[in-house]
């Protein structure tokens, strides 16, 4: 693709980052309205703050366990900021630096609690910065843990990382065709005209940011089911930068469990059933 077409493209979505970023604030807001920080730090250089879902103080260890590493992210990140206002002044070109951190409950799933970590940041670069991480734990056994355990086999470009992958890239590219991205290359035709498998031909975005691996395809949440005590499947929130160029903002994405089903576990297929709620998808 030439720099003239991308600079266009970039042009083209550029007036949908306001209302890429749109739903993902209201879904904060709308489940976190009485949330007040845990931990607050402001000086002339800087503003730190620390946040988690009033709603998660009824897991008790889960609570403890992100307050302990979101105080050990507030120091470290309070230390960095002193250090370069200290060592490299110049940085800040007179404007005071934010870093943002939120824990979100995502659902709860049987024994299974899904918490988004949202954290926002600027640190004296061109914009703003975002990015979204997981965690799910295990209310029974009282740790973290992710979705092996749910699977009969998760390795590395195996057959169910290999599925799941396909199927988060062919979500991520239906939900850019929904906002009229048609991929990244000159030849690639109107978002109208294009199916979801040539949205990821024409959209190396995609194919880089999502790779069939535990670690490397994307952070992922159980969504809530119409059926009590069942999930509906998966939901990956993906950063800005994470499936697409930082204009797009994020996304987050369903994978319905019917989709994955013949690669679960015994555990797994007794988790999984029903179908996602509309309220839900509205929601996230």
């Amino acid at each position: 693709m030439t720099h003239f077409g991308a600079a266009r493209k970039i042009l083209c979505i550029a007036a949908l980052l306001s209302a890429s970023y749109g739903p993902c604030a209201q879904a904060l807001a709308a489940n976190n309205p009485q949330n007040k920080a845990q931990i607050s730090i402001e000086t002339k250089y800087v503003k730190i703050s620390l946040t988690i879902d009033s709603e998660l103080r009824s897991f008790t260890e889960l609570f403890a366990s992100c307050l302990a590493e979101g105080k050990a992210w507030v120091n470290k990140t309070n230390g960095n900021a002193a250090a370069e206002w200290r060592d490299n002044r110049k940085a800040f070109r007179g404007l005071q630096w934010f870093y943002d951190r939120d824990y979100v409950l995502r659902s709860v799933v049987d024994r299974y609690v899904s918490v988004v970590r949202n954290d926002d940041w600027f640190d004296g670069g061109a914009h703003p910065n975002q990015h979204a991480d997981t965690i799910l734990w295990d209310d029974v056994a009282h740790k973290r843990l992710n979705i092996r355990a749910f699977f009969t086999e998760t390795a590395d470009s195996g057959p169910t990382m290999s599925a799941l992958a396909q199927a988060a890239k062919l979500a991520v590219a239906a939900a850019k065709l929904a906002r009229d991205i048609n991929g990244y290359d000159d030849d690639a035709p109107a978002a109208k005209d294009m199916t979801p498998e040539q949205e990821i031909d024409h959209d190396s975005f995609i194919k880089d940011g999502i790779k069939p691996a535990i670690l490397e395809i994307g952070p992922v949440t159980l969504a809530p089911s119409t059926e009590t005590g069942k999930s509906s499947g998966l939901t990956f929130p993906y950063s800005p930068y994470g499936v697409g160029p930082y204009v797009e903002g994020p996304y987050t994405v369903f994978v319905p469990w019917t989709a994955f089903r013949q690669y679960l576990s015994a555990q797994g297929a007794a988790l999984f059933g029903g179908e996602r709620p509309k309220s839900d998808e509205e929601k996230w």
